[in-house]
């Protein structure tokens, strides 16, 4: 199996963070029909930006996201080649000075670990954070010294999974991860 890191395009972006706390909103695997509420609930947050984990479906659905903040999109494993890249390193400024480094992608994962490809293009991208999708299973880790993050999906309901997203945000404690839920507006805790 061929990973995203290694199948091709990359590129690199940089998030100005206007304040601390600052905000970042992470969706994924919309799958073409985002959660009624996910727009609405993430505007709420006034992020500085949004990453897209990938599993776009329709690309129509990604001008109302961009509209709200600067949008950031990698391709998942159901949208074609050349609708957004495979993977972007993100770097995350405050006053000029880069704060953290995120490694985007969408398929990073087998159950908690890494795919050791993945792994290799994040540490060579210095990135402190991989943050995927794929899965559709909200999810905080670290894995071999690296950081972890799946926002779960915000697209149709999956088995019993719950339908969330995700939030970065920087504060004076470092960048802190954690999930919202779409149905509720809430913070997301597994049950």
């Amino acid at each position: 199996m061929r990973t995203q890191a290694k199948a091709g395009v990359h590129r690199s972006a940089s998030v100005e963070l206007p304040a601390s706390p600052g905000r970042i909103v992470v969706i994924s695997d919309t799958h073409g029909h985002p959660h009624r509420d996910a727009l609405a609930r993430v505007r709420a947050f006034e992020p500085a930006a949004i990453l897209h984990a990938g599993d776009i479906g329709d690309p129509g659905v990604l001008q109302p996201f961009a509209d709200v903040a600067p949008l950031h999109v990698v391709r998942g494993n159901i949208d074609p080649r050349g609708v957004a890249p495979d993977s972007i390193d993100v770097s995350l400024a405050h006053d000029g000075r880069v704060v953290a480094k995120i490694f985007l992608t969408h398929y990073a994962l087998q159950g908690p670990r890494l795919l050791a490809p993945i792994l290799r293009a994040a540490q060579a991208h210095a990135a402190d954070l991989v943050v995927c999708g794929h899965s559709h299973v909200p999810f905080i880790g670290r894995d071999r010294g690296m950081g972890v993050f799946n926002p779960g999906s915000i697209g149709p309901r999956r088995f019993a999974l719950p339908i969330t997203f995700g939030v970065l945000e920087l504060n004076a404690a470092g960048l802190t991860p954690w999930h919202v839920s779409c149905e509720t507006g809430e913070r997301w805790l597994p049950g």
